[in-house]
């Protein structure tokens, strides 16, 4: 079969059966790492509702883990006078029920079509596309083929499909390239996209990535916090790949896009060492901890340059903060 339709089967189980975040997991996401990062987030997405004039609005979350970010963006949010009501898009029952211990008031969606259609969307992409299933073109010196995924002696393996007679995905391409395409990507944003134009608001992504177009294989596993054969027991390991940061723009038409920055710039833009400071100072046992947590969101060795940020905003609202390249 294709690779993006197993991917989605993969990944569909995978979500269905566990919450894989934290050290007893597959993966820690930012928010896990510290309340700094949902804060500041929230702050963020306060800042640009009232330079837009306060309207009314709902907080969003696509693919809100254990509703970590949206709690911590919550309380800042409200520290500055927004008060929206929180949208979680989510579809893993377990991860439901994780989230609704710490927001019981969310309300939840299945997909992107039920969201309010009377306010402006402030929406929050935390790790969530890197996880949506992608497409891969592999040149061979007969020209592109689509790679799949077949099943041969007890195991899964990426195979050359059908060869492919439209357009090349990276024109003049020698053997051996590979592209990547994540389509599933364009569909949601084709809905989104005009949605926030009409109502007003944001996206704002925050992944790792990189600005394309761009060659090579991105896919990877990780279980248990460590890489592992994307294609060895599909749906016991979070697999995803780099998303296309450019490519997203470009499919979110007609919003502006600001940046992407890397996540380390973003956050010290915001203030995170300042924060940082003041939770040292009022929790000095914890002071070695915060600051543990503060480099690794912000280092580049670490989180800090590998994730990058990406706004996807309303015409004619304020441009957003910290993301000037």
């Amino acid at each position: 079969m294709p690779l993006d339709a197993w991917m989605m089967a993969a990944i569909a189980r995978y979500y269905a059966t566990r919450d894989p975040l934290g050290a007893g997991g597959d993966f820690t996401t930012a928010p896990e790492i510290s309340q700094m990062f949902g804060e500041l987030a929230g702050l963020w997405l306060a800042d640009i509702w009232d330079r837009a004039g306060r309207p009314p609005a709902a907080y969003v979350e696509l693919g809100p883990g254990r509703g970590t970010l949206a709690h911590d963006a919550r309380r800042a949010m409200r520290s500055a006078g927004l008060a929206p009501e929180i949208h979680f898009v989510e579809t893993s029952p377990v991860l439901r029920h994780a989230q609704a211990l710490r927001l019981p008031d969310a309300v939840w969606h299945d997909d992107v079509a039920s969201l309010p259609t009377d306010r402006a969307l402030l929406i929050v992409a935390n790790e969530f596309f890197d996880a949506l299933p992608i497409r891969q073109w592999l040149r061979t010196d007969d020209g592109w083929r689509e790679r799949h995924v077949d099943h041969q002696s007890g195991r899964f393996l990426p195979v050359p499909g059908p060869r492919v007679d439209t357009d090349a995905p990276i024109p003049d391409a020698p053997p051996g390239t590979i592209a990547e395409r994540r389509p599933a990507a364009d569909t949601l944003l084709s809905e989104l996209a005009p949605r926030i134009a009409a109502q007003g608001g944001t996206l704002l992504v925050i992944d790792y990535g990189y600005p394309g177009p761009a060659s090579g294989d991105t896919l990877q596993a990780v279980r248990a916090h460590g890489f592992v054969d994307p294609f060895q027991d599909p749906g016991e390991a979070d697999i995803t790949a780099h998303v296309d940061f450019t490519a997203l723009a470009a499919a979110a038409v007609p919003l502006v896009a600001s940046g992407p920055v890397d996540q380390g710039e973003w956050l010290l833009r915001l203030g995170i060492a300042t924060r940082a400071a003041a939770l040292a100072r009022a929790a000095p046992d914890q002071a070695d901890a915060i600051v543990a947590a503060y480099r690794r969101l912000t280092a580049a060795e670490d989180m800090g340059r590998l994730f990058k940020v990406l706004a996807l905003t309303a015409p004619g609202w304020p441009e957003p903060a910290a993301l000037r390249g």
